[in-house]
């Protein structure tokens, strides 16, 4: 594992994106491609979802396997080993939290919730737009 300089991970840390992520545009241009129309970083919604499709009441979060803790009981202690564990475990489990929070407000305002991880998106977003049809059509079988 190369290590890296204090200025080294300054840039690399300028680089990370919150708006317009490959990850993003990856699925956007497939919903795109399919005829759905959205609304994108949502700031009436809790969370301002990445992607919104108002038609439907639907909004997507485009996850990045780290911030967001993917497989947490992996990572946890791959962090509490590594450098500055002080600051990171706390900001990822907050971001966990945070995104329960969003969901649940979303959920009580009558919102469908998707999240998908950036692998998932970058590797199979075929399959991430069918589990967005699917919830297409159980809104539209429960009006």
């Amino acid at each position: 594992m190369d290590v890296l300089t204090k200025e080294q991970r300054r840039k690399a840390m300028q680089r990370i994106r919150s708006k317009d992520t490959k990850i993003e545009i990856i699925l956007r241009k497939a919903l795109w491609e399919k005829g759905y129309r959205y609304r994108k970083n949502y700031k009436k919604l809790p969370g301002s979802p990445d992607i919104v499709l108002t038609k439907y009441k639907i909004c997507i979060f485009c996850d990045g396997e780290f911030f967001h803790g993917k497989d947490w009981e992996v990572l946890r202690p791959r962090l509490a080993k590594g450098s500055n564990p002080d600051y990171w475990l706390p900001k990822i489990e907050r971001n966990m939290e945070r995104d329960r929070e969003n969901d649940q407000k979303l959920l009580l305002m009558g919102w469908t919730v998707i999240h998908f991880w950036g692998k998932d998106i970058q590797k199979k977003p075929e399959e991430c737009i069918q589990v967005v049809e699917e919830a297409i059509f159980d809104n539209y079988l429960n009006r």
